[in-house]
């Protein structure tokens, strides 16, 4: 499975793009919340499709780790975990299937904090995930 168009544009919408590099919590990003890493640079602005690309380059970990799974996904439930999986990294993705599929729409509002304090966009993007999910 991959993640769809619809989960791409849920992904672009929810990260915004920035065609230069910005500070993203103290971690240096680019395009759709593309972390740089080490020895990569962008001393120019790149455009829409390049963001695309890193972004569809930076989701293929998570539709890797979630094809490997042994559990059943529809389309939707699959976007909902890559947008969260993308925005969390990799760490939360093992933490959040643990608890089975049954918990995600419990266990996904949990990871709305920033510098432990409740944050609203993510609040939002954590219900969005939830309804995408659900659906």
């Amino acid at each position: 499975m991959q993640t769809s168009e619809n989960g791409i544009s849920f992904i672009q919408a929810n990260e915004g793009f920035v065609p230069t590099v910005y500070n993203d919590n103290g971690h240096p990003a680019i395009g759709y919340g593309h972390d740089l890493l080490p020895g990569e640079s962008f001393p120019q602005a790149i455009d829409q499709a390049e963001g695309v690309a890193l972004l569809q380059h930076d989701i293929a970990p998570l539709e890797a780790y979630l094809n490997q799974a042994e559990t059943t996904l529809n389309q939707n439930q699959f976007d909902a975990l890559i947008d969260f999986g993308y925005n969390l990294g990799l760490a939360a993705r093992h933490m959040l299937l643990s608890h089975g599929l049954s918990e995600v729409p419990d266990q996904v509002p949990r990871w709305n904090h920033v510098n432990g304090l409740p944050n609203a966009a993510l609040s939002a993007r954590r219900a969005a995930e939830v309804s995408l999910f659900n659906s």
